[in-house]
């Protein structure tokens, strides 16, 4: 089997619900992906989603590195791709190109075996513990202990992270809604949450000392600048619950100094960290330390084939239960607060072809990326609640109205 080519589809879609943390809490409506699809010369094609800004890098390699070659070889394949960018290193644009790839490769790799990709990974049981993730700092309080209702009552749901960091009352407040909502499944769920950067040391220790009167917290995650990791330390040292931290890092060698100073209690991983191929390498970098691993949000929770063949695996992280932008498709589904992977070949994740064509863009609005808010001013330096402006944005919900579950009534 060689690759014969590729191609890259933009586009762009609404979200069902307005999104937001702790640096956008007027929160987002659109949002935005990449479709890449790698040809073989025996009819396979390789689809992996992500790398909208890495055009140019994808080209590249794909051009001068993969042409011709088989992708079943994925693991010196990467090698190959992350030497190329030795010299100027493989963070940013250039780690979302290698991701996206590998991402493809091990999808066709999959598709080669004729079986889903935790099979080919060395798994053995496909069902996944999951978590609700709800980006929900735009939603009222209301909205809160519905949505995670909605989650509970509808998936299966037994824990959930909140957005924190900006108002200690409310966010004290809204831990009790999201609480409250996930009760519809169990009696003790599991609270989760999640600042995003945005205190500081000192700061984080005051504010979760707080937290934790009230509620048992199950972890907080990146209650710090990510590359602070004598900071982290820090606050994992003085408070009760333990620090989640690594989702914004790129490689193996950004986490060495949090495994060498024990900066993060459970460290989250995800497939846009260099590819699933690092991912794999951070997840045993980890094991070696008797560090948890928790995997991040992903395209159609693609990141749960991953979950099977990793031994410190924790929990995976949900930020929508089916995909919402009418263009993916996913063969992993949630049952009972669980990610069960099925038996596709490949990821398990793709694309409605025609709905694709509906969505293309050829360049992503600037609302519509990832973070298009970027640092909140005074983030660490101190507290700066949201503005009127941005509450009014939040309260005006997605077109001017408020989030509607899936399966329920519409919030007033």
């Amino acid at each position: 089997m060689k690759i014969t080519g590729y191609s890259i589809t933009l586009f762009e879609h609404s979200l069902n619900r307005r999104m937001g943390d702790a640096n956008s809490p007027s929160g987002r409506i659109r949002g935005s992906s990449n479709v890449l699809e790698l040809f073989t010369d025996e009819g396979l094609t390789g689809v992996s989603f992500g790398g909208g800004g890495a055009g140019p890098q994808i080209k590249s390699m794909v051009e001068g590195m993969l042409m011709g070659e088989d992708p079943r070889r994925v693991t010196g394949l990467w090698k190959r791709m992350v030497d190329r960018a030795f010299k100027a290193g493989h963070d940013g644009v250039v780690n979302d190109a290698i991701a996206v790839l590998d991402v493809a490769l091990w999808d066709l790799k999959a598709k080669a075996n004729d079986e889903p990709l935790w099979k080919t990974l060395g798994g053995s049981n496909p069902k996944v513990h999951a978590y609700a993730s709800g980006l929900d700092s735009p939603l009222s309080d209301d909205e809160i202990e519905d949505w995670y209702g909605m989650m509970a009552a509808d998936w299966g749901f037994k824990g959930g992270k909140l957005k924190v960091g900006l108002d200690q009352d409310a966010d004290i407040r809204r831990i009790g809604r999201m609480k409250k909502g996930l009760e519809r499944a169990t009696d003790t769920p599991i609270l989760y949450i999640d600042a995003n950067e945005v205190w500081n040391p000192k700061m984080a220790i005051r504010k979760v000392r707080e937290m934790e009167e009230q509620f048992d917290i199950a972890w907080v995650e990146e209650p710090a600048r990510r590359w602070d990791f004598l900071g982290l330390r820090r606050i994992s040292d003085q408070i009760k619950s333990p620090v989640c931290a690594g989702e914004n890092l790129d490689s193996l060698g950004d986490f060495l100094p949090y495994f060498h100073n024990r900066s993060a209690d459970v460290v989250q991983v995800s497939h846009g960290m260099t590819g699933i191929t690092c991912a794999l390498q951070l997840a045993d970098a980890a094991y070696g330390f008797e560090l948890p691993i928790t995997l991040g949000g992903s395209p159609g929770n693609m990141n749960a084939q991953l979950a099977p063949c990793i031994p410190n695996f924790q929990t995976l992280e949900v930020q929508n239960s089916e995909p919402d932008d009418g263009v993916m498709t996913s063969d992993i589904k949630i049952v009972d607060g669980w990610a069960v992977c099925g038996d596709k070949p490949g990821t398990g994740v793709s694309f409605d072809p025609e709905a694709l064509a509906k969505q293309k863009v050829e360049k992503v609005s600037a609302s519509a990326g990832p973070s298009p808010f970027g640092r909140r001013p005074g983030a660490g330096l101190w507290d700066n609640p949201p503005t009127k402006e941005e509450l009014a944005a939040a309260a005006s919900g997605v077109n001017g109205e408020h989030y509607v579950p899936a399966h329920g009534s519409k919030t007033q």
